[in-house]
Order: structure tokens, then sequence, then C-alpha cells
């Protein structure tokens, strides 16, 4: 038996979830998530718990038991309290500025960047060299976070680029002179 998927997912107060054959719909204060699973699921909510249960042993609906597990309880997280990732920016001259809902980078190219939020996704920036992601949606956000890090990632001999807080570059030598 899956470890992650036998333990029960509580539903926190103001948190609806509504399983309709192998479809689950979570509605929060923060917004609505719906996905479908695997049809060797059985999905029951009961007394305040939502419980994942496979139907046989077979090996792909045991790989699935713990998955389903997680990803249901993300859908309950983020329509509760949410997720957000936050990117920092390092380099002379390197910064982000909102525009509208939207995003514009100065990343050392002889062009800005602009960028568009996805539907369900909300930029903040406390900061110019500082950008937070923040939405319902896991899977999207950390997605949101990986693209925008791809515009220019953190190279190892000066840090400079875009990179979640938190995170360590490792830093190489660079070359030295002989005379």
């Amino acid at each position: 038996m899956s470890r992650i998927g036998r333990k029960p997912i509580d539903i926190p107060q103001g948190v609806d979830v509504k399983v309709a054959g192998s479809a689950v719909t979570a509605k929060g204060k923060l917004g609505q998530l719906q996905k479908s699973f695997d049809a060797g699921m059985k999905i029951t909510v009961e007394e305040g718990k939502i419980l994942v249960e496979r139907a046989d042993d077979s090996r792909s609906n045991r790989s699935l038991h713990g998955l389903t597990r997680s990803l249901i309880s993300n859908m309950v997280t983020g329509v509760s309290k949410g997720f957000f990732k936050t990117l920092l920016i390092e380099g002379v001259g390197y910064k982000v500025m909102a525009k509208g809902a939207g995003l514009e980078f100065a990343l050392g190219y002889s062009h800005a960047i602009k960028l568009n939020p996805p539907d369900g996704i909300s930029f903040k920036t406390p900061k110019p060299t500082e950008l937070t992601i923040e939405g319902v949606d896991k899977q999207l956000v950390g997605q949101v976070a990986a693209d925008i890090r791809k515009l220019r990632k953190p190279e190892p001999y000066k840090g400079k680029g875009i990179r979640y807080s938190g995170e360590r570059i490792r830093r190489k030598a660079g070359k030295t002179a002989v005379k």
C-alpha cells in the first residue's frame, strides 16, 4: 500500500470539493480547480476528508495511487492558500518592471522582453530585482517561474541572471593571466 496514497486529505473550512466519477473539482476563496484522474482510482469525500483508494494492485494503479493523492492535496491547498515562487535578478542593469498586468524585463539584451501572465497567475514586483509569481495551480506557477528563469539563466562566473530565491549558484574561478 502506498504510504502517501493511504493518508486522508483534510478539507479546510471554506473549501468545497466535489467528485463526479474520476473528476475532482475544488473550489475555495482563491479560485477553482478541476482535474480528471485515472479510472482505476476511487476518490471519495466523507466527514471533511478525501480518501483515495485503488481498484486493484496492478502496477499502473500502484504507481498512480500516491500521485493522485498528492495532486488532489495540491488542488485543495491551492484554492485555500495558493502557491508562490520568488525569483531574484542579479546583474548590472538587470531589472523587471510591472507594465499593467504583465512584466517588462531588462536583461542585457538589445531589447526589452515583455511577458503577459497566463490565466490564473499574477505577478508582484516588490523591488526591481525581485519577482513573485502567485497562483492556485502549483504546476502552472512552477512552469511560469521556469520559463522566466530560462530568459537569462544564472551563469557560474559572475552569478548574473535570474535565479530562484534560495538557489545557490556554484561559482567557477575565471581565467588567470600568465606572465
